[in-house]
């Protein structure tokens, strides 16, 4: 990248917000929540770790999930066959997977970044999604109730700030449990930003629903 190209895309990137969305473990509703984001704030979309389900990857699902037109959907940096941790699908590929090679878009609008998995999946052998994160990112965190969350989540805040990173909020998804969403509001102070209910489907008028609920919290 040239030198002008690498100012430019600062310039860019310090114009607007990128959010990172991180959940506490697999599987906890950070698809849903990006499609959320991304839809509240009109943003531009970015996976950049797909490992599995390449014909429905979560890039796909967030794009059949937004009904907004401003939208830009960024390639993934990495599409990686097997849907394990990145680092043992990259090793089964065949592909050396760094943070190095993991170049973020150059945009003028708000950009929202899915990680995969939890915050310390394993990149390689020295890093992990974490490492994917910069210090001027907004995190948001998505929590979901289930035996051993409470624990999940607060390792996972934590550690966001041992690394001197910047938490936005947290989102709880699923059936409400309110003295565990209570507990950690009182251990962390973290900003709740909202919740997802235990929805039957989720389309795209059902994102629509959840982005203007969330957009006060977003917009800001």
């Amino acid at each position: 990248m040239s030198i002008l190209a690498y100012v430019v895309k600062q310039n860019l990137v310090l114009k607007n917000n990128t959010y990172f969305i991180t959940g506490i473990s697999t599987e906890v509703g950070k698809t849903i929540v990006s499609a959320i984001i991304t839809e509240a704030l009109e943003a531009d979309y970015w996976k950049p770790i797909q490992a599995g389900e390449l014909d429905a990857s979560d890039t796909r699902k967030v794009r059949q999930l937004v009904s907004n037109t401003k939208t830009k959907y960024h390639p993934t940096a990495f599409n990686l066959e097997t849907p394990m941790s990145p680092h043992a699908a990259a090793e089964i590929d065949g592909v050396a997977l760094s943070v190095s090679k993991i170049e973020r878009p150059i945009t003028t609008n708000n950009l929202v970044i899915e990680g995969a998995g939890g915050l310390l999946v394993p990149l390689n052998s020295t890093e992990t999604v974490s490492d994917l994160i910069k210090p001027t990112d907004r995190i948001v965190v998505v929590s979901r109730h289930y035996l051993g969350s409470i624990n999940h989540t607060l390792l996972t805040l934590n550690s966001l700030e041992q690394k001197g990173l910047n938490v936005f909020g947290i989102i709880f998804s699923g059936k409400e449990h309110p003295t565990t969403e209570r507990v950690i509001r009182q251990m962390t102070e973290v900003p709740i930003l909202g919740r997802i209910n235990e929805e039957s489907y989720f389309d795209a008028r059902v994102i629509s629903y959840y982005a203007k609920m969330f957009q006060k919290n977003f917009r800001k």
